[in-house]
């Protein structure tokens, strides 16, 4: 469809996308103007300097299933939704503004092997003070990192809970959730692009897809805020 509006050969299209993505991906999390964050680094930095909390959370994007006989074709597959999938971190503000989004791992990836992996506990041990907000899935986080990594309570009575606790466990976490559900909202906002939604491309290059959209919404996110401001 590009290639009939300019009136050029597809494959030139093709080529123009693929130098534009890489350096879409690499320009970061914009948060102020001339202010962008690139890395995970940067990114707990900028937290631990406004006193802000930051939001973690772990998103699937179905992508195309490997072809068969090849290898490692098994994971991509998601062990929560039995579909073949890629897996990325989103991190941000408790407002739900969008700060980081990490490269695409296979979904079989779990959400707490992929935060390590990523340098989470390191940064977060070196780094400031900042509280982390974040699912049951990432709950051994918590005594990694000092208790910088918030997670909901556990379940202490798995087999019939006293009324008294049942109650204040509920409680518990319904404020826990209450708190870390803008993380959705800016997860929803990335999968309102139709590439996030479901990737029909490859997946090699869907790492620079993911960091692109992200860079180019958290752009349009500042933007917005700056234009409601009062001059």
């Amino acid at each position: 469809m590009l290639a009939c509006w300019f009136g050029v050969d597809r494959s030139t299209i093709t080529r123009a996308i693929g130098e534009v993505r890489p350096l879409l991906a690499a320009r970061g999390c914009t948060v102020a103007a001339g202010i962008r964050l690139r890395t995970l680094a940067e990114v707990i930095g900028h937290l631990g300097a406004s006193g802000k909390t930051g939001i973690i959370d772990g998103t699937e994007i179905r992508v195309r299933r490997p072809a068969a006989g090849r290898k490692g074709r098994e994971k991509f597959i998601s062990g929560k939704n039995k579909q073949n999938a890629v897996k990325t971190m989103v991190l941000t503000d408790a407002s739900g503004r969008l700060l980081f989004c990490s490269p695409a791992q296979p979904a079989s990836c779990a959400d707490i092997t992929h935060a390590r992996q990523l340098g989470l506990v390191r940064h977060l041990s070196d780094g400031p003070a900042v509280e982390i907000l974040a699912d049951a899935g990432y709950q051994c986080l918590g005594a990694q990192t000092g208790g910088r990594v918030v997670t909901p309570p556990h379940r202490k009575f798995k087999k019939n809970p006293p009324d008294w606790y049942e109650e204040i466990y509920e409680r518990q976490r319904k404020a826990h959730s209450s708190r870390r559900i803008r993380v959705e909202h800016g997860i929803a906002h990335l999968k309102n692009w139709r590439a996030l939604a479901r990737h029909h491309g490859r997946r090699e290059h869907l790492s620079d897809t993911v960091q692109a959209i992200a860079g180019l919404l958290s752009h349009q996110q500042t933007a917005t805020r700056d234009a409601r401001q009062p001059q």
